[in-house]
């Protein structure tokens, strides 16, 4: 599609969906592990902000405590990277769990749901300035923008709102079930945001009943400048 196109097919769907809100959702990524001792509130905690309008909290599983004798049955590498990145933007020397991570902007090591709060709360009056986002069949429009030093991406993010117990049969946890609520399923790079306009195709969902968001987010680790959660097909 040509650059002019592009303009206009992205003034028009705003025109047909409305505006963006002025402050996005806050993001709330909780990194966690079936095999964490330590986790459990911050798993409940996040079961709870689930229920919030204003924000949309993620479990994202991470891989790095297998050793210990209980393979996360949702973990996947790429979710450990990801924490990594920001780990490294914030200057921690070791990925660790339960952290969470608070509209890409700032973490906190999550034993402590009123730690968790006070950081939320913060994020709700943190002012934004995003590119406007809309959803045209199952493809996202992501409006112009300031670009962010250092290059922004786009982020495709699929995650079951339902939850999901596990019965931990060894390591450190044996014996116990695991609750974990909005645990990510799906993480994907669609492509760069360079400021323009611009219309992304979605891949298939991998399953069923999954929830569907896309993200602008500044590269390595960034803040998250954009999120919009894709409706719930009639």
């Amino acid at each position: 599609m040509r650059r002019g196109s592009l303009v206009l097919a992205i003034a028009s769907l705003a025109a047909s969906a409305g505006a963006a809100l002025a402050r996005p959702p806050v993001v709330v990524e909780l990194y966690t592990a079936q095999g964490c001792v330590s986790c459990a509130a911050a798993d409940a905690r996040i079961a709870s902000l689930a229920a919030a309008k204003d924000v949309i909290a993620l479990t994202f599983s991470v891989d790095y405590w297998n050793y210990l004798g209980w393979p996360d049955t949702f973990a996947k590498p790429e979710f450990a990277d990801r924490q990594r990145a920001y780990d490294k933007r914030f200057g921690v020397e070791e990925v660790f769990t339960p952290q969470v991570v608070v509209d890409g902007r700032v973490q906190t090591a999550a034993v402590k749901a009123d730690e968790i709060d006070d950081l939320v709360q913060g994020a709700r009056h943190t002012p934004m300035d995003p590119p406007q986002m809309f959803w045209r069949g199952e493809r996202v429009g992501i409006g112009g923008g300031r670009r962010p030093r250092g290059g922004a991406g786009v982020w495709l993010i699929r995650y079951d709102p339902r939850e999901a117990q596990v019965e931990v049969k060894d390591g450190d946890n044996r014996g116990h079930t695991v609750s974990e609520r909005n645990v990510v399923v799906q993480l994907m790079r669609l492509g760069a945001w360079r400021g323009q306009p611009m219309l992304l195709p979605l891949p298939a969902a991998p399953a069923t009943g999954l929830k569907t968001l896309v993200m602008v987010q500044g590269d390595d680790g960034g803040k998250i400048l954009a999120v919009l959660q894709q409706p719930a097909k009639p």
